[in-house]
């Protein structure tokens, strides 16, 4: 049986390095035309070029959303656009417009053509439908429970693909015009505003029906199926998906480390202890501003679910250096600053071949050797003695004093 592939998303050139070295099987980024996330730094063809040469040299594929419902202003170009993909080796396109899929299928035969969640396929004919049109793959809807994705799995002729983490939208498989209608912005064509999660004040007629310092927002908290993984490779699905190509780096990192440690020992044991779910839980949340929840995997969510009053971000500063470079014979390690830390506290380390290792900083020292009290500006250039082997591309971060696995 075919190992299930990891599928991390990617903002940037930097995120989709970044998420190959971690261990994704493929990542799936937005160019700068025909994507749903326009906010996303997003990716010229230069750009996807080298991240597709990247990838390929690390054994791992590039998909590429053009996942937009385009109106007919929106059209000019595309058939190039398609070719280009196919020419610099990106493996597949993530589409929602029948245009734009047969397009590909016409013009780029050599891509991949894979239906968007956006399609809202719940169920094997449906999937069965587009495998019928040439579809190479189907992307499930969200609102699918557990046993609803092992049926369609069952009987579906195409593979499969669903999400296992990130944000949820509050409208069915992202078909919404709550922001197009606020602000202009068309969901539809990459320029979502999140109206969802804005703070609203509730009315019946004029009377207020909520407290003032206790405002409403339509959020959702974000998807963690963890723990239906052995699931889902059992059952047969080709790809898991995590949501985030607005992400940072750190949280890309986090996420497909700890889910690809997952996946392999799944693979290598079979089901997993709830300790070691536990373990995974916390790892995940290390990379958290949102609380999370199962989505729809056992069913309608419940109102825990929900954020009722905030939209459930906050700023997490605990991401405190990345290893430049680290030298065994003298255990010093080349860090770039990323957020405000001192010498001597606890820390952690985990890198593409280093899992989560609890060590103590020692002194610190700017890039002319002198000792610092302080390391508080952001991207500058330290060393540091440490007591733990690091390597290229690790991640610092701060140990957290509260345990966030209770959010599950």
């Amino acid at each position: 049986m075919k190992k299930i592939e990891l599928l991390a998303p990617a903002g940037d050139l930097e995120r989709l390095k970044i998420a190959v070295l971690y261990g994704a099987d493929a990542v799936y980024l937005g160019g700068k035309q025909f994507s749903l996330r326009s906010r996303a730094s997003n990716f010229d063809l230069a750009d996807i070029a080298e991240g597709v040469k990247f990838a390929q040299a690390h054994g791992a594929h590039v998909h590429v959303t053009v996942n937009m419902l385009p109106h007919e202003e929106d059209m000019e170009g595309l058939k190039e656009y398609l070719m280009e993909l196919e020419r610099i080796g990106v493996t597949a396109i993530i589409a929602a417009s029948p245009t734009i899929m047969m397009c590909a299928k016409q013009y780029a035969p050599k891509l991949e053509v894979h239906v968007s969640t956006q399609h809202s396929s719940t169920n094997a004919s449906a999937a069965n439908y587009w495998k019928r049109k040439g579809m190479d793959r189907v992307v499930l809807a969200r609102e699918l429970t557990l046993k609803e994705i092992q049926e369609t799995a069952k009987h579906a002729q195409v593979p499969l693909e669903v999400f296992i983490h990130g944000g949820m939208c509050i409208s069915y498989s992202g078909r919404c015009v709550l922001s197009n209608n606020m602000t202009g912005r068309d969901a539809n064509r990459g320029g979502c505003a999140q109206s969802c999660r804005w703070k609203y004040r509730l009315y019946e007629k004029e009377r207020p029906l909520h407290d003032e310092q206790d405002l409403f927002s339509m959020s959702s908290k974000d998807l963690m199926a963890a723990r239906f993984i052995p699931d889902l490779i059992q059952a047969g699905i080709a790809s898991l998906k995590i949501e985030g190509r607005m992400k940072s780096a750190y949280y890309i990192a986090t996420l497909i480390k700890t889910y690809r440690l997952l996946i392999d020992e799944v693979y290598e044991k079979g089901n997993l202890s709830e300790e070691r779910l536990l373990w995974y839980y916390q790892e995940l949340a290390k990379a958290e501003n949102r609380p999370t929840a199962i989505g729809f995997y056992e069913g309608q969510p419940l109102p825990q679910a929900q954020l009722y009053g905030v939209n459930g971000a906050g700023v997490t500063q605990e991401f405190i250096a990345y290893v430049l470079a680290y030298d065994a014979d003298t255990q010093i390690a080349t860090l770039e600053v990323r957020n405000n830390f001192k010498p001597f506290i606890e820390a952690e380390v985990f890198g593409p071949h280093i899992t989560t290792t609890r060590f103590t900083f020692a002194e610190l020292y700017d890039k002319d050797g002198k000792a610092m009290e302080v390391a508080k500006t952001p991207m500058q250039i330290i060393t540091a003695k440490v007591p733990c082997v690091m390597e290229k591309d690790a991640m610092i971060r701060k140990v957290m004093k509260k345990d966030r696995s209770a959010i599950y």
